[in-house]
């Protein structure tokens, strides 16, 4: 009997052990499971002029982690009671004020909650109007009219540059005005006047690229502004909390000349080099691009020192202008411009003329040699040192 009553017990039990261990036989783990940490993450819209009774559209899905079977949970009042339920919710207020939002995310174990204030205005308040101002020099750093527009425009002028500093680093100072901005309806005032200089990045996580409070102020200084295109904004509230933003453009333009120096002659069998360097900026994300980098070289066709070697002009001067890039790579030169083909710019019978043109969507893209800091080389390969009447570099982003 001990020996026929065992089949009879470990049959169904080995059946059973068999039937689980077919049912999980190739089961994994799901990387969307609720394995990870658990955040509550949640946006809104509109994210601002939030009237009474409007409706607010309310997202939880960026809530961690991904593709997770979370819970999510709405209070919207800040009273403790849960509101909504669901990965998205619908709600409005009915009065104007501040108000807390919760939003609980859960996966059964673990559980995370994050709070947003939401600013409610009275349904009738009127929005106000931002300008950000323009402005722009009555000339240019040789004295010729510059056009003005919406927008700001200005010059960095170094017109007598020491020799023994070659490096472009000037900046200056942006006044920006925001005095035009209106505010709204009768009696209504403009409370804070934020300024955003870099509308690539949300410094303050809100959303919104271009509303962060770099500078406050109806006018403000906005220092050390190196040459280069920049988008701002600003952003006008008034009494009721309404807010309008406007944007604008400042080009910062740059002229540097260095004159009345000498260059040595080429004594040892290799060219003589004065290295010019300048910064440019060509990022098409941001709207910062140059447009051109120029080099404008005028010098004495005859060294006045130099004696003719029979049969031979090596008295006729010739330099020449190169441009490299950060990494040092050539990106052109004017060596191959005649001598009778050097006559253009401000030139006279005594001097010749050499104008280098880089191109910002050329010679600065991404797929040529790129922005950053550049060189713009100065090169005598005669065996006489020569006289330079002028060397100019500009920057023109406008």
């Amino acid at each position: 009997m001990g020996r026929g009553f065992l089949p009879v017990v470990m049959k169904p039990l080995l059946m059973a052990l068999l039937f689980i261990s077919a049912s999980l036989a190739g089961c994994t783990v799901s990387e969307d499971s609720t394995s990870g940490e658990v955040e509550a993450i949640f946006s809104f819209e509109p994210t601002k002029n939030i009237r009474s009774g409007e409706d607010v559209e309310f997202d939880g899905g960026a809530s961690l982690p991904p593709g997770s079977s979370l819970t999510y949970k709405w209070d919207f009042d800040n009273d403790g009671d849960y509101d909504e339920t669901g990965r998205t919710a619908t709600w409005s207020y009915p009065d104007s004020g501040s108000y807390d939002v919760t939003l609980t995310v859960s996966d059964s174990i673990t559980s995370d909650t994050q709070t947003r204030t939401i600013n409610i205005i009275d349904a009738d308040a009127e929005e106000p109007n931002a300008d950000a101002g323009s402005d722009a020099p009555m000339s240019d750093c040789e004295g010729e009219n510059v056009n003005s527009g919406s927008f700001y425009l200005a010059y960095i002028c170094e017109m007598d540059r020491s020799l023994s500093s070659k490096n472009i680093l000037a900046t200056t100072t942006i006044t920006l005005d925001g005095s035009d901005s209106e505010a709204g309806g009768t009696g209504e005032y403009i409370s804070t006047w934020d300024w955003d200089l870099d509308l690539e990045r949300d410094e303050d996580g809100d959303g919104d690229y271009t509303n962060d409070a770099d500078l406050t102020g109806e006018t403000v200084d906005w220092k050390e502004v190196k040459p280069g295109e920049y988008k701002i904004a600003l952003t006008v509230t008034n009494g009721a909390g309404l807010s309008n933003t406007d944007e604008t453009t400042v080009y910062v333009n740059y002229v540097g000349t260095w004159n009345d120096f000498s260059i040595a002659g080429n004594t040892s069998n290799s060219p003589v080099d004065i290295d010019f360097n300048f910064p440019v900026t060509q990022e098409q994300d941001s709207g910062n691009t140059i447009r051109w980098a120029k080099g404008e070289l005028v010098y004495l066709k005859e060294d006045g020192d130099c004696t003719n070697v029979p049969g031979t002009n090596n008295c006729r001067a010739k330099l020449d202008l190169y441009g490299f890039n950060s990494t040092d790579e050539e990106a052109g030169n004017t060596s191959a411009i005649g001598l009778d083909q050097r006559q253009s710019g401000d030139c006279d019978s005594d001097t010749d003329c050499v104008i280098f043109s880089l191109s910002g969507s050329y010679h600065f893209s991404e797929g040529n040699w790129k922005d950053g800091e550049w060189t713009m080389t100065l090169r005598n390969e005669k065996v006489n040192d020569l006289d330079i009447e002028s060397m100019t570099i500009r920057l023109v982003y406008k």
